[in-house]
């Protein structure tokens, strides 16, 4: 089946509901195995051109758009040309992969390497305490052997001859409208500017390697489901020696049923028989620290409010913690005994205006713990 028959999502193994980093991983993991350079199948460079493609259009959120609505026939009616996305060497999918200003790095200028995406779940008892976490990255580092300069130990490195070591190259189109200028980075030296007479064996010229590293996360106390952790200095390796990118740990704090979280606030229920309610007694409930007992007094009503002060989640990159709020919801029995009715009906028998006396609305104290 032709290329531009084949199903984009299932070409990179994505669902169509990928997030933009999903995407990514998914091409720059089959990039990395079907490269011509790497790969000496028959088919890889065919197969890298057709994952290559794909990425073209689901990293683009218009030409997403416009595949996902349309199809193959709505991207070429949009005037999308397969098969102009491609690649010389690994240097240059160093910087589709990672995102470094590789393509500005003419002349040699050292280019900061690309940040790094990473997401790590927590508790929200640990997002209440602070906790640590190791982070498995995959990450660009300066190669060992030739210490990012792409080349052979010993080889000479000189000025690339197709752009003459500027790594950019401009092109000059006139039109009704006047002169136009496109520049783009030198396919030969990827923008280094520079070229290695002989490729490092290690690297095969990119100067630097892939490999996983792991980072100890410290998540502070009081953070925030969504947020993200910057750890400079830990991403991907610049080019030509150039500083390395950052990485950004977006933090998820999971559901805990026994709590809602409303800023630094914490809610949560407690259950009360009728007796009790009535009665007045002492029970156990749930809060971040650990259970703690609290003290009913005799006619608690359904919605009645205990606050907690002090017990709900800390003040991020600040001081003292929010506040817990107790709901109190009274369970009433539905499954009763011939004997338990008969004393319920003795009881209501035996009760006054007296025995039920006004008192606070339930939407009233409801209001008055979201307040």
């Amino acid at each position: 089946m032709a290329t531009t028959e084949r199903d984009y999502y299932e070409l990179l193994g994505v669902s169509k509901d990928a997030s933009e980093g999903d995407i990514k991983r998914a091409f720059r993991r089959l990039a990395r195995e079907l490269h011509p350079d790497v790969n000496e199948a028959p088919d890889a460079e065919e197969r890298f051109r057709e994952v290559a493609e794909a990425y073209q259009v689901l990293s683009n959120s218009e030409s997403r758009q416009l595949y996902d609505r349309y199809g193959h026939a709505g991207l070429r009616g949009g005037g999308f040309s397969p098969g102009s996305f491609d690649f010389g060497n690994l240097s240059d999918i160093f910087s589709a992969f990672f995102g470094d200003d590789l393509f500005g790095a003419g002349g040699g200028r050292r280019a900061r390497g690309g940040d790094v995406g990473a997401e790590v779940g927590i508790e929200l008892v640990d997002a209440a305490q602070g906790v640590k976490r190791e982070v498995v990255l995959e990450v660009a580092s300066e190669c060992g052997r030739c210490g990012g300069n792409g080349a052979e130990p010993g080889a000479p490195i000189s000025a690339c001859e197709t752009c003459r070591g500027t790594g950019r190259l401009q092109q000059v189109s006139r039109s009704v409208f006047g002169e136009f200028v496109r520049t783009q980075t030198c396919p030969r030296c990827a923008g280094a500017g520079r070229v290695p007479e002989t490729e490092c064996s290690d690297c095969r010229g990119a100067g630097r390697v892939v490999g996983e590293r792991t980072l100890d996360v410290t998540i502070p106390a009081g953070i925030h489901d969504g947020q993200q952790i910057r750890i400079s200095g830990e991403g991907h390796a610049g080019a030509v020696g150039g500083r390395s990118g950052d990485v950004y740990v977006r933090v998820r704090v999971r559901p805990d049923e026994r709590f809602v979280r409303e800023g630094d606030d914490i809610f949560s229920t407690v259950d009360l028989t009728i007796a009790q309610a009535a009665l007045g007694a002492s029970v156990t409930t749930e809060t971040l620290d650990g259970p703690v007992e609290l003290d009913f007094e005799p006619g608690t009503q359904p919605g009645a409010i205990r606050i907690l002060r002090g017990r709900g989640m800390p003040v991020l990159q600040g001081f003292g913690r929010g506040e817990h709020r107790v709901l109190v919801n009274v369970i009433v029995p539905h499954r009763l005994t011939q004997e338990q009715r008969e004393l319920l009906e003795q009881f209501e028998q035996l009760s006054s205006s007296d025995t039920y006396r006004a008192d606070e609305g339930f939407f009233e104290k409801l209001k008055s713990a979201f307040r």
